[in-house]
């Protein structure tokens, strides 16, 4: 659900701040807890250090990201995978085929000398 068209969006003044004395294009990350700060036009070009709850997450600002909240782009539950024997199965075939097609590569460099 979006914020009141009178109220505007939710921009951190202390992130703002923290902009002011920076040049733009400049490389230092910015640290920041305020996941809920939408990214305005003036972000655009500065490396924002997200903080998920445990680390900071980098993120680079660009221009398609303006509208979206800082949140958006610093996932805070890590996907390992979807396990099960099926999933072995298909990760180990997977593998297979990836020797496969080395073993293949190098045959065929080896009968071109």
């Amino acid at each position: 659900m979006s914020r009141s068209l009178k109220k505007g969006p939710y921009v951190d003044q202390r992130l703002l701040k923290k902009l002011e004395g920076k040049k733009l294009g400049d490389r230092t990350v910015i640290k920041t807890w305020s996941r809920a700060c939408v990214i305005s036009p003036e972000m655009v070009g500065f490396t924002f250090g997200v903080h998920n709850g445990r680390d900071f997450i980098s993120v680079s600002v660009s221009e398609e990201m303006v509208g979206h909240r800082l949140g958006e782009f610093s996932p805070t539950r890590k996907f390992y995978r979807h396990g099960g024997k099926m999933q072995k199965e298909l990760e180990s075939a997977a593998k297979q085929r990836e020797l496969d097609a080395a073993k293949a590569a190098k045959a065929s460099t080896a009968a071109k000398k």
